[in-house]
């Protein structure tokens, strides 16, 4: 291994351990959540794609399994929706903890190589793959939870059908965590890019 190649993996590590950190960092204080009684909007998703658009869409997956391993510790009596949902199904809880997650990074990840390849505007790709990440999350999260506890009494209590169920879990919520995802992931994503390029 050269030192040029020891020294790009060396850099790659290290970015992909301080992303992991933020993710930790936000997810057990107030930075990463706004609560609204048993509700959240999570702002996770945003180191998630960062490290999908700079680094790779593996990175992504990998640092979107972070942020799903930290949701489900949550779950433990550290937030009262997912708590709740646990004690209905452990196996389907940390189903949708993770695989939306993961999805977070593959998704934006790979639309970002795509953008890439159609050498599209660099900030407007960030700002797509932003919003592709927050909405994968979104959609997929309430998929599952209408797929895999629909059925129980406490979702239900949510609204008479799926369609109303997903308007009062996100509705408002949905909109802002996708706002603040875009924006903030957008220019965050971009300058780091940016910095990496001069320093590799």
């Amino acid at each position: 291994m050269n030192s040029n190649t020891k020294r790009s993996k060396t850099l790659h590590l290290t970015q992909l351990a301080l992303l992991t950190a933020i993710i930790f960092l936000m997810a057990f204080t107030p930075l990463g959540y706004l609560r609204i009684g048993a509700l959240s909007i999570t702002f996770l998703t945003i180191p998630v794609v960062i490290g999908a658009t700079a680094l790779s869409p593996r990175d992504g997956a990998f640092l979107g399994a972070v942020f799903g391993a930290t949701s489900f510790a949550q779950c433990f009596g550290m937030d009262p929706f997912g708590t709740t949902l646990c004690s209905i199904s452990l196996v389907n809880t940390a189903l949708m903890c993770f695989i939306p997650r993961i999805l977070i990074g593959l998704v934006s990840g790979y639309l970002m190589r795509a953008l890439r390849a159609m050498n599209r505007p660099r900030m407007i790709s960030y700002i797509l793959c932003c919003l592709a990440g927050a909405l994968t999350n979104t959609v997929i999260f309430m998929g599952m939870l209408i797929l895999l506890f629909g059925h129980s009494e406490y979702v239900q209590s949510f609204g008479s059908n799926a369609l109303q169920i997903v308007w009062f879990l996100t509705g408002v919520n949905a909109i802002v965590e996708a706002i603040v995802c875009t924006v903030v992931g957008g220019v965050v994503a971009e300058r780091i890019n940016a910095a990496v390029s001069r320093m590799s």
